[in-house]
């Protein structure tokens, strides 16, 4: 059996009182939001863009997901 590890999305409060959402392993994947759910929804919407736009260009999934799409 293999284990998978998800993709982390990390939430920070700015000083303003937005909240920033970011994925530290793949790269501009970042979303504001006025709440952390929206912040969250937006930064999942940008993951899934970049991830299908690397797998389209051929680049090397992070490691959590080269399990996952292993054909």
């Amino acid at each position: 059996m293999v284990e998978i590890q998800p993709l982390q999305i990390e939430v920070d409060r700015e000083e303003d009182g937005r909240f920033l959402a970011s994925g530290p392993e793949l790269p501009g994947v970042m979303a504001y939001g006025d709440t952390e759910e929206l912040a969250l929804r937006k930064a999942k919407a940008i993951a899934l863009q970049v991830l299908a736009d690397m797998m389209e260009s051929g680049e090397e999934l992070p490691q959590p997901l080269q399990v996952l799409f292993a054909a």
